[in-house]
């Protein structure tokens, strides 16, 4: 069996918020008692309603926002205290790709200047290695040489995207955390990012967790996919087993949601209302004001992410091994 390359365990946070200028203090459990792993080459995938915490996972999973209670590990070592040279040494291992890249890169430099700088910042292959290493990530993801000496704001989404991605391959890591790393383009540039990662991936070996409320591209790129509601993990299952039979309620309505070419909308679950404030949790399963099985069960106890079947685990007192759920 292989050793998993990151690895989380009862990993939680809490913000506190205050309700106006003068309002009372609240707790927010953004992430709250998740646990999960990736192998090296595999690919987890993320998904979930906004606010479900998948944003704050992926910032804990490599240190960059600390967790209050659990642990991490990568590559059988504890995560090093953030901030510190050892913390800063592993993230030539572990890159982050983030959702708006505009915001993400520096304005005031060129597009070369920043895919070689965490090369400079790690110290990195040699002088005019580093210029060659440049212009082979820039042909990787697909920008041209005459792109090099242009500034953020000369190129479309598409390129500012791949220039990102160029930048966090620029170490040769093996996990990369994309946080909805298409959300913000076209759907033809979607999916030549994402078929841009998965070649990256088979090629050069990388873990990655990716996050997004994108069904259809959590699909195409995932081996296994974690449903997140409310800062916890709901279901994991691999890919195929999640979109072909899902088990939670929850997963069943965002799977219902994706349409089908040539089906019809039939058989859809939709979902009632909004997500519950962060800050004021629903007592029992967090997830019961929406479901249409919800029991006096769900109202009164916590349901824990427990084995169902091969493969497969749900957080939900109406799902067993052999029925998906009771109450369907």
């Amino acid at each position: 069996m292989v050793a998993p390359l990151i690895e989380a365990a009862a990993l939680s946070r809490v913000y506190e918020m205050r309700r106006g200028l003068f309002g009372k203090v609240s707790s927010v459990r953004a992430v709250d008692d998740v646990s999960l792993k990736v192998s090296p080459g595999e690919t987890l995938g993320v998904v979930g309603e906004s606010g479900s915490g998948k944003s704050t996972l992926g910032r804990l999973l490599l240190g960059i926002d600390p967790a209050q209670h659990g642990r991490v590990t990568f590559e059988g070592k504890p995560m090093p205290t953030f901030g510190t040279a050892e913390w800063r040494a592993s993230r030539a291992k572990m890159q982050f790709i983030y959702q708006d890249p505009l915001a993400a890169l520096d304005r005031r430099l060129t597009i070369a200047t920043q895919i070689r700088e965490p090369m400079d910042i790690h110290e990195l292959f040699e002088g005019s290695a580093r210029t060659d290493r440049v212009a082979a990530l820039m042909a990787a993801v697909g920008l041209r040489h005459d792109q090099a000496n242009r500034y953020p704001h000369e190129l479309s989404g598409g390129q500012r995207q791949r220039a990102v991605i160029a930048r966090a391959l620029a170490t040769r890591p093996k996990l990369i955390v994309c946080d909805e790393p298409v959300s913000a383009l076209d759907v033809s540039i979607q999916a030549q990012v994402v078929n841009m990662l998965r070649d990256l991936q088979d090629e050069l070996g990388l873990a990655m967790v990716f996050i997004s409320h994108d069904l259809k591209v959590v699909r195409n790129v995932a081996d296994r996919v974690a449903v997140m509601y409310l800062g916890r993990i709901v279901e994991e299952a691999p890919s195929d087993m999640i979109f072909a039979s899902p088990r939670h309620p929850y997963t069943r309505a965002l799977v219902s949601s994706v349409p089908v070419p040539g089906q019809p909308l039939k058989g859809r679950m939709i979902l009632q209302g909004e997500p519950p404030n962060p800050a004021d949790r629903p007592s029992g399963c967090a997830f019961h004001p929406r479901c249409p099985f919800a029991i006096e069960l769900c109202r009164a106890s916590v349901p824990e992410l427990r084995p169902v079947e091969d493969l497969r685990a749900a957080a939900c007192h109406l799902v067993d091994s052999a029925n998906a759920p009771i109450a369907a």
